[in-house]
């Protein structure tokens, strides 16, 4: 099956290109030595670190679906979502207790034992109670969405293999994917997938490789639901392999107007905006091939000023652990420090950053 995946897959097919274009990039740059100097000039660590990813990119979805099918299968479901809610229920157990010690001035220390269990509980509990929740509903998803089930199940007729299945694939695709970046950039638990891709000060062709490892452990889009609609497997995994083509070549600062093209298009242009850490430029342009859809949902934004790529906070690091794990072991310890379960959900489904309101202290 996965043999027969990969020789299907247009990305593989077009590894050579990648290849070749970031050759005539790199040739480029050695003869504009000026513009080198810039983002979009190549850093021996930083595409080192691009490639590497790229490289984890392509294992992780041999190696993780297979780790975690256990999950899709109902009754190791129900134990492990069972113990998650066991889990839940001890956090918030623990959270009650310790309110109440605080409310009546306890502080923890050595002597107060059932107060630093309580909070060792809480610490333990919450992470694990999310952790068992998101990988069981992530896998259950993915395994319920395949493109062969869903083609089997279709509403409508088989669109076929030619111009219209084909048209449909990759119209569907984008419009799909443009919702799927965007809340990947809406809500931390999927944002702590994709960070890999925008954890680059750089931009040129080789940080379109730098792509995340962790997507299994994400409920992503159920593009298979395509299958559905009449469109085969094929052709929804050929629409998946142009659009991704088509977005490896826009990652660059060489090419800077389509002209016309940037009215309907997603550009280099348009690209660079949504790679930009810039306040005006932060969560825009997420369409894979169209702009269309950004333009249609209120989220377009013109480049307009100079771009700086990269995060808001920037983890300053070329290791591709660091790269891949940052933001989950950002997000666990948000969740292990959290005091009550509203706090805890907001750290997994809000929006990166998001913090607790803290009250505001009364008026002296």
């Amino acid at each position: 099956m996965i043999a027969r995946r990969l020789a299907k897959d247009p990305t593989l097919w077009a590894i050579p290109g990648y290849f070749a274009a970031m050759a005539v990039e790199r040739r480029w740059y050695a003869r504009n030595p000026e513009a080198a100097s810039g983002p979009g000039g190549y850093e021996r660590r930083d595409t080192r670190t691009s490639l590497a990813m790229g490289d984890l990119s392509v294992v992780a979805p041999m190696v993780l679906p297979a780790l975690l099918a256990p999950l899709a299968r109902r009754k190791v479901a129900r134990v492990v979502l069972g113990g998650a809610v066991l889990a839940a229920g001890a956090a918030a157990a623990a959270d009650r207790y310790v309110a109440r010690r605080r409310h009546a001035g306890a502080e923890a220390s050595r002597d107060d034992v059932w107060l630093r269990r309580a909070e060792s509980i809480r610490r333990f509990a919450g992470p694990a109670a999310v952790a068992a929740t998101g990988l069981t509903a992530a896998t259950w998803l993915s395994s319920r969405t395949r493109a062969d089930d869903m083609f089997a199940a279709r509403v409508l007729p088989d669109l076929g293999g030619g111009v219209l299945g084909f048209g449909v694939a990759m119209v569907g695709w984008d419009f799909l994917y443009y919702w799927s970046h965007r809340l990947q950039h809406e809500l931390r638990y999927l944002w702590a997938v994709h960070v890999v891709h925008h954890s680059s000060k750089r931009y040129n062709l080789s940080t379109a490789l730098r792509q995340p490892v962790a997507e299994s452990f994400g409920t992503m889009m159920p593009y298979g639901a395509l299958g559905l609609l009449g469109v085969r497997p094929d052709m929804i995994l050929l629409a998946r392999g142009v659009n991704l083509i088509w977005q490896f070549w826009i990652h660059t600062e060489v090419v800077r107007t389509l002209g016309p093209g940037e009215e309907v298009l997603s550009t280099p242009s348009a690209h660079r905006v949504h790679h930009g850490s810039n306040r005006q430029y932060l969560d825009r342009n997420h369409g894979g091939i169209l702009i269309v859809w950004d333009r249609l949902f209120g989220t377009f934004e013109r480049e307009d000023e100079t771009v700086v790529y990269g995060l808001t906070t920037n983890i300053e690091s070329f290791s591709p652990w660091v790269v891949a794990t940052h933001e989950y072991r950002a997000m666990f310890a948000d969740v292990a420090a959290s005091s009550s379960w509203r706090e805890r959900l907001g750290h997994v489904v809000g929006p990166p950053g998001w913090r607790p309101m803290v009250p505001a202290l009364a008026a002296g």
